[in-house]
């Protein structure tokens, strides 16, 4: 991509409604655009971070075993009133009613509506494990929404659903999802830490918040140490093998960890004290095992070995792609701007012509540009006319992971100068050996 033809609306000045860093470097990046409280459009830059983070969630949803499908919107309040949650969830959800009289909401979630789905198409034990997940918008009219996408009216959830014969397979589900997030953040760039949450009315020991460290989360946490240094499974893991999956998640609960939520003060003691960590953390997702809530009053039964009917064994498991990606930022930024990773930066690299017009810069910085696409590196050439500082600036400011000058002078000598966005380390390379380096990563 050129920019000169792109459309990166940068903003100069910190944005006065910025209350965090994600937040403010986001506006600022020309990511998102606020059209009412609460409620962004993706702009270009926005959306390529965005279509990279769900493509990470959905490889490894995939991965799992899980199903996408796709859900509406606009849900039937009628499947609220079944599981009774349509008067009990308050004014978070935004309740419709159309032209011929009939109750509607904009979904906040999507339990009854996977049920219902499930109810009318899956009779049979034989039928099982089954996990339904998609990726779609969701509105909760929040009395107080702020930084920006962190907290937002509309975001974009990706919601699975598992449905099994009962509590020993709905486990097994539970640590596949498990598995699949400890991977999932990985891939984004992030060291997430799953924590016990509250299970509620349900009860029981599965329920964990997922949660990044970093010092504008919304949340005190406790853990040990040990979490940081701790290896994710790898791509060759056997979603299929139920005792590997067990083995992974024990060693993943062993060591204390929990939010100021559930913090057990005696718990904590028996950690000694150079090994405790005591931080803020953002919650990057949550999966919960939530048993017959919803399959028994909504009639979702299949006939099990013994011939008898089953109220299904259900779970859900959510992450926030929006959200994610303010995550992401508040974990890798500096003073100068985001530090995307790798895996979900908007370009793989930029390259800045340092003199548009110039017979020598305009051919190397083309051929550069052909060079890092064939080699898989999304580029995007800065050819506006900007002045030097303003290009770096620019550059820091979104965070591509790699920087490529071309200018006169180092044309004379036969280099470009490359900058690493991460460590700052600056080196001159040929044009080949500079897209050799960062080719190896993408």
């Amino acid at each position: 991509m050129r920019l000169s033809r792109y459309f990166l609306p940068l903003l100069k000045e910190n944005p006065k409604e910025a209350e965090i860093v994600s937040h403010r470097l986001m506006l600022r990046a020309g990511m998102i655009r606020q059209q009412a409280a609460g409620i962004y459009s993706m702009l270009p830059l926005g959306k390529r971070v965005l279509d990279k983070v769900c493509n990470i969630i959905r490889e490894e949803q995939n991965r799992s075993g899980a199903i996408e499908i796709l859900m509406p919107t606009i849900q039937s309040a009628d499947l609220w009133r079944e599981s009774g949650r349509y008067d009990d969830y308050g004014k978070e959800m935004l309740r419709i009613t159309d032209r011929h009289e009939r109750d509607l909401l904009y979904g906040p979630t999507n339990e009854e509506m996977v049920t219902d789905i499930f109810r009318s198409y899956v009779r049979s034990y034989k039928d099982l494990p089954l996990n339904l997940y998609h990726i779609q918008w969701k509105f909760r009219d929040e009395i107080r929404p702020r930084f920006g996408v962190m907290r937002g009216r509309e975001f974009l959830m990706k919601d699975a659903y598992s449905f099994d014969l009962d509590f020993e397979g709905a486990r097994a589900a539970y640590n596949r999802m498990f598995v699949a997030y400890l991977r999932t953040f990985e891939r984004c760039g992030l060291k997430s830490i799953p924590m016990r949450a509250d299970t509620g009315p349900i009860g029981g020991d599965l329920s964990h918040e997922f949660i990044v460290l970093a010092d504008t989360g919304e949340s005190e946490v406790f853990c040990h140490r040990d979490y940081l240094e701790m290896d994710v499974p790898g791509a060759d893991v056997d979603f299929t093998d139920d005792a590997q999956m067990a083995s992974i998640v024990e060693k993943w609960t062993t060591p204390y960890a929990a939010t100021d939520e559930m913090h057990d003060e005696a718990e904590w003691e028996k950690t000694p004290i150079p090994e405790r960590l005591s931080a803020r953390g953002i919650e990057v997702g949550h999966i919960f095992h939530f048993g017959t809530k919803y399959s028994e009053p909504m009639g979702a039964v299949v006939t099990g070995p013994d011939g008898k009917q089953h109220a299904v064994s259900m779970g859900s498991y959510g992450i926030g792609p929006t959200r994610l990606i303010a995550a992401i930022i508040e974990a890798s930024h500096d003073d100068n701007g985001i530090i995307w990773p790798e895996s979900v930066a908007p370009f793989g690299a930029g390259i800045i012509n340092m003199k548009p017009g110039d017979a020598g810069c305009d051919s190397w910085s083309d051929d550069l540009y052909a060079k890092f696409a064939a080699a898989g590196v999304d580029p995007l050439l800065d050819d506006t006319h900007e002045r030097a500082g303003a290009k770096f600036a620019a550059m820091d400011l979104i965070g591509l992971p790699w920087q490529v000058t071309v200018g006169p002078r180092g044309i004379g000598s036969g280099v470009v100068e490359v900058k690493n966005r991460k460590s700052g380390e600056k080196q001159e390379l040929s044009p080949e050996a500079a897209v050799n380096l960062i080719a190896k990563g993408a």
